[in-house]
């Protein structure tokens, strides 16, 4: 279990009637984040993250990881630094390279502090002994921070100059593996996204600096992105606008229901061919025992741009609201203030539920507003901003002879009073709703179901 009272928190504290001038355009997730103490500013453009929003990575980790180990992928970790001759082979260090870190170690020697890892992964392949095709294919994944000298940071962790991804680099004997495999690593993101039950669209996208022959990007439909979109209100399709000139009708069911949006990219996949290998060298035994260039996909996902992405999309002006499965916590207890009348008949229901709840949705996924110098009221606003998915409230209506209640308030705006039981299994069912997430199962809740487990709305 976690006690509020011990979590490093470090809030902005805005004196009352204070004029705070802003330098720079905010986002609402960035706002939020930074506000509440999730999320600290560094230097320009690079961000520090704190304990309560570092579980949301974590937990995007793993089940970033899941997903990937589900369609084949080996994790591996690659060294940040690249030597840039490997770029220099493939062409990539040509033309506008003003977005690269670069150092030199005390030799001389030039490194690139990596935006991207397809000349280092290559490399190794092909200093590696011999691959037969019986080992293919191949894919290869890891998850670490990236470096871009952005012109322009903006908006918190969706455009830093240093942020954290996910990057898969997959190999195959032909152009029809490749393509085979590419199949199976979209389906592996279209699961992931469903999963964060987040709207999403997937575009067509240019290929760019990346090169390759296929290209497909995810994004969260946003004010704040950066790319503009077309999509069909009847079909659901939808294109990049670098791709997709403006059309009257939809290319996919001759609509005429198109609209213009933005959207911010979250991830990306790539076939690349023989872009990398051949230049690098990187090649595999056929069967008739003779060299052959691997041909090459990559597969990328914004680990912290995804969370704050999310949280642009379903999180008001004062209150986020979490991914379920990427919430820092499942559940906020707070119990009754220090002194109050109820406090001692309280404490032992308020001692009850944190035993029960624990072992419900798992003890780390219980944070215990300990606070309890502080009012019920402040600590529910709090926890209200903070986006807990459930928030139960132990106060003076719990204390009360005949039929005790608890307040338990939701992440969507919903306040219900519900008893002991009632509690308990609306806990239960948030949980076993998110572990269908886990599994795979999309059905969103049914009306009947929300009316059947929550008794009493107020």
């Amino acid at each position: 279990m976690n006690k509020a009272s011990r979590i490093f928190c470090p809030a902005l504290i805005t004196p009352k009637n204070a004029v705070v001038k802003q330098t720079e355009q905010l986002s609402r997730s960035q706002k939020l984040l930074t506000e509440l103490g999730l999320v600290k500013s560094g230097s320009n453009g690079t961000y520090q993250i704190m304990p309560m929003a570092q579980r949301s990575v974590d937990k995007c980790i793993d089940l970033v990881q899941s997903n990937m180990q589900q369609a084949g992928g080996q994790k591996i970790t690659l060294p940040i630094l690249t030597p840039t001759g490997l770029w220099k082979k493939t062409g990539r260090l040509e033309g506008d390279i003003s977005e690269f870190y670069m150092v030199r170690d005390r030799s001389g020697k030039q490194f690139l502090m990596s935006p991207t890892h397809e000349e280092a992964v290559t490399a190794m392949l092909a200093t590696t002994s011999p691959i037969s095709y019986r080992q293919l294919p191949l894919r290869l994944f890891q998850i670490g921070p990236k470096f871009r000298d952005e012109l322009k940071t903006r908006f918190g962790l969706m455009r830093a100059k240093e942020f954290l991804m996910k990057d898969m680099y997959t190999f195959d004997v032909s152009e029809e593996s490749a393509r085979e495999t590419y199949s199976v690593v979209n389906s592996a993101y279209d699961r992931l996204f469903k999963q964060l039950e987040v709207p999403f669209v997937k575009v067509n996208a240019a290929t760019g600096m990346m090169g390759g022959s296929v290209s497909h990007e995810y994004h969260y439909v946003s004010p704040v992105g950066e790319d503009n979109l077309l999509q069909c209100s009847s079909c659901g399709f939808a294109g990049n606008s670098e791709v997709v000139t403006a059309p009257a009708r939809c290319p996919s069911c001759n609509s005429s229901d198109l609209k213009e949006v933005r959207g911010v990219e979250v991830a990306h996949t790539f076939l690349l061919g023989d872009k990398y290998s051949k230049p690098l060298g990187a090649t595999f035994l056929n069967t008739s025992g003779k060299p052959q260039s691997l041909v090459m996909g990559c597969y990328g996902i914004g680990i912290t741009r995804v969370i704050a992405a999310a949280l642009e999309v379903l999180s008001s002006d004062h209150e986020l609201r979490w991914p379920k499965l990427l919430a820092p916590y499942d559940v906020c207890l707070i119990g009754p203030k220090q002194g109050s009348k109820e406090q001692p008949q309280a404490e032992v229901i308020e001692n009850e539920l944190l035993l029960n709840v624990g072992e419900i949705c798992g003890h780390q996924e219980l944070l215990h507003d300990d606070r309890k110098e502080l009012t019920i009221g402040k600590r529910l606003l709090e926890a209200k901003r903070l986006g807990h998915p459930l928030t139960i409230v132990v106060g003076a209506k719990s204390a009360r002879q005949d039929s005790p209640k608890l307040e338990v308030h939701t992440s969507k705006g919903e306040t219900y009073e519900l008893d002991f039981s009632e509690t308990l299994k609306l806990v239960a069912e948030h949980s076993q709703y998110k572990k269908s997430l886990e599994r795979g199962c999309f059905q969103r809740e049914t009306e009947e179901s929300k009316s059947r487990s929550v008794g009493h709305q107020l």
